[in-house]
This record gives structure tokens, sequence and C-alpha cells, in this order.
């Protein structure tokens, strides 16, 4: 009863008091219910992988136990000999792999990465540019629910027509708003951001104007495995400074980074990230992050981060054959945004629901311009990286394809007015099945 309970209201907090004590399973009956659903599902959220048992084994280990407020060298408690050593190793092992010189392993998420860098380099009021929520952008990129849009003054570029950056759009807002600070970087953009291009941009902007240029900051966090890999420009050369997570294409423990060519400013990134915004490191996740940063330059994590390019390029072609509208047409990276809405007449909340009913996990997700609020949405954000890791190729994908079009379309058939209540209890088991079939192949 409890697991549908979580089920009808899909958010945990939502649950009444008398609801939550119906939960009656163990923490560990639930981490087990949890490893179960990862294991049959076919996990699709862009932002979601499966990291090596290395990964987790650090993430769980005895390194939780040990406080270490300050960095290598210089810690306020005693007793970290070898928490210094695993924080310099990662530190040394994240610069080799994206070939920089500073970095800062300890935000606890992206998030917290940007927000010590929008504190270390800026002040509060000051005039940030980034991309818009709807067309691609992160939360913390301006929108204004977040501490990004609240604390600044925020502008947003978005994309044109053909779903590509507007680059004239961003050159207007830069030259009419003079931001202190710039923010490259996407989380549901499905082609290749040309990082030289903004520099270049910017220092014409600088020289015109013949004043101090602004920080140029990018958010690589979804394509970072990518840019590891090799298969996808590194804004390194470029940015001022760049912030990732760790989980995403990097296949690590939940977590983000700080990278940075200019010594000023990773003065400035140590003392926001500690003192100022966090305490006490988490060093068990810094040492799994360092044993990812290692995974991650060898030669076979090129060979993943080739095939998660090749897995969605071949699954949002099938769609678009299929007369289905992928934003932008297409994706250079590892995911891409299914217009659901125009496609087969359902929101981005309602196929979410309905594929997680047939073990398929993805998440609705904003269109460019879209008409339908942001928890309805237009479009559906798919991703590869997870099964790629589970390791599917193009014919696998190609074939879940197909079934979740074939699906839909009988959903929609089956709905009655805005209410999918009314899809058959039978249709859904009927592509569970051939859902089970790719999986277990």
């Amino acid at each position: 009863m409890s697991v549908n309970i979580l089920k009808m209201n899909l958010r945990i907090h939502f649950l009444k008091k008398e609801e939550v004590l119906m939960i009656k399973e163990s923490y560990e009956e639930i981490i087990e219910m949890e490893k179960n659903r990862q294991k049959e599902n076919v996990e699709l959220i862009a932002s979601e992988n499966f990291p090596s048992e290395r990964v987790l084994k650090a993430a769980g280990s005895i390194l939780t136990n040990k406080y270490a407020e300050g960095y290598s060298g210089r810690r306020y408690y005693g007793g970290c000999k070898y928490i210094d050593m695993i924080e310099t190793k990662a530190i040394e092992d994240v610069c080799k792999l994206f070939d920089c010189k500073y970095a800062n392993v300890q935000p606890h998420s992206g998030s917290s990465a940007n927000l010590a860098v929008y504190r270390a380099l800026i002040n509060p009021g000051d005039v940030v540019l980034g991309m818009s929520l709807d067309a691609g952008g992160h939360l913390t990129h301006g929108y204004k629910m977040s501490f990004s849009g609240q604390d600044y003054e925020a502008y947003s570029y978005g994309v044109d027509e053909n779903g590509y950056l507007d680059n004239e759009e961003f050159k207007k807002l830069l030259y009419e708003h003079n931001p202190r600070l710039i923010i490259i970087g996407a989380s549901s953009y499905s082609r290749t951001i040309d990082y030289k291009l903004y520099r270049d941009i910017i220092d014409e902007y600088a020289e015109k104007h013949g004043g101090e240029k602004p920080y140029y900051m990018v958010d690589m966090a979804h394509v970072a495995g990518l840019i590891a890999g090799g298969v996808h420009p590194s804004p390194i050369p470029y940015a001022d400074v760049v912030t990732s997570t760790t989980h995403k294409t990097l296949r690590g423990p939940r977590g983000g980074i700080i990278l940075t060519n200019s010594e000023d400013i990773i003065k400035k990134i140590n003392k926001t990230v500690f003192p100022g915004i966090q305490g006490g490191p988490l060093e068990h996740i810094i040492a799994a992050k360092g044993i990812c940063f290692e995974e991650d330059a060898k030669p076979e994590f090129k060979e993943y981060a080739k095939q998660i390019i090749k897995n969605a390029k071949a699954f949002s072609e099938e769609f678009i054959k299929n007369g289905w509208k992928v934003i932008s047409g297409g994706t250079d990276n590892h995911m891409f945004v299914l217009d659901v809405y125009t496609s087969c007449g359902l929101s981005g909340k309602d196929v979410e629901v309905l594929l997680d009913d047939i073990n398929i996990t993805l998440n609705k997700n904003q269109i460019p311009n879209d008409t339908l609020p942001p928890l309805k949405s237009s479009g559906v954000r798919i991703g590869t990286p997870a099964m790629t890791t589970k390791g599917w190729k193009e014919d696998d994908f190609i074939k879940l394809a197909h079934v979740i079009m074939d699906y839909l379309k009988e959903c929609q058939k089956e709905k009655t007015g805005d209410s999918i209540d009314t899809v058959k209890e039978s249709t859904k088991e009927k592509y569970k099945k051939e859902v089970q079939i790719i999986v277990k192949k």
C-alpha cells in the first residue's frame, strides 16, 4: 500500500502525516526496491547515470566519519593526513582530466558550485546574463525562483526559430545590459556549444566599451563527460571559470567541481566555498569524485562517450523519421528534447507518468516558447548516458523509439479529454512486456 501511496502523490513531501505513518518498510527494504527499479527500468533521464562499484564503495566508505573543514594542509581539525592525500589527489586528477591549472572539488552539488562562483566574483544586485530556462538553461542561470534571479539582476538569452542558440539576441542583451557575469551552458540543449565564439564576442564587447571585461563562466555539467571523452569541445581554454557536476556524463557520485586557469579566481573561489557557503567537505564523496576522474581518463571511457552520442543520434533520428518533432531537429550530444504535445497531443507531464507505468523513466521539460506551464510542459527530455553504461547500442534505442511512439499513440486514443486515467491497464501491460524484452535481451 505504501508504494501505491508514493506513486499517487508523486512527491513525498506532499504526503499527509497519516499516510507517511503507513510506510512500514524499513530503509533497507526501500533501498532494495529502488535498486530493483533501476535494474528493471529504462533510465532516460539525461542527468542520471550508473557509477562503478569503486565509486559507490568510496561514497559509502568510512570517510564519512571524518570532519575536515578547510583545505589540504590547512584544516581546522586534526587527523586529516589521509584526507589531505585524497583531496589533493582528486584535484590533481581532475586538473589532468580537463587540462586546467586549478580546481576546487568540495562543492556539494552543481548548484553549490554555481552559487560559489556568483558569490566569489560579483556582488548582489549585479547584472548577469544566462540562458533562459525554457530554451534549455538551468535554474541557477538567472531563473526568477532561484538565488541567481533573486539576488542578481538577471537577463536571459534563448534560441532561434530552429532551436539553436540565438547569438544575435545574446549580443544585443550583452551590449544593452552590460553584465558583470555571463553564463554559457545548458541543462536541455542538444547542440554543440562553441565556447571560443563566446570568448570572441565578449572580448570584442570589452574592447568597444574600454572597460572591465565581464566574467565568462561556463556550466558544463551536462557535457563534462563528453568533454573528458574528447567528443565535445572544451571550455577550459576560453572561460574564466568552469563549473560542473560529477554525476551526469562523468559517471561519478553526486557533487560539484569548479575549474579555472586563474590563480586569482581560484583564491576567491576557495574562500567562498569554505568558509563562505559550506562547512565540512564530504570527503567520502570527494574520494568517489577522484575515482571517477581516474576512470574517465582511461581509453574505454572515450569509447563510452562516443557511443553515448551515436545512441542519441540514432534515437532522435528515429522519432524524426516517423514525423515526431525534436527540438533543433536532432542532437550533437547526449540528449534531445521531444515535443510530445505537438507530436502526439499529450503533455510532457502525462508522457512522464504514462512511460513510468511501462518502466521507462524520463522527465517533462519545457520547450522554447512553451504554451504550457512548467509543471505540465510540452516536451520531455531524453538522454542516453545511463543505458549506454548498461551496454545499449543504436539498435536498442531504435526499438525503444518505436515502443514509445506506438504506446503513446494508443494512450492518446484511450484518454478522455485531458485525463489519462482512462488508459487501459491492458495497454500498459502490453507495452511493459515489450520494454522488458529489450531490457533483458
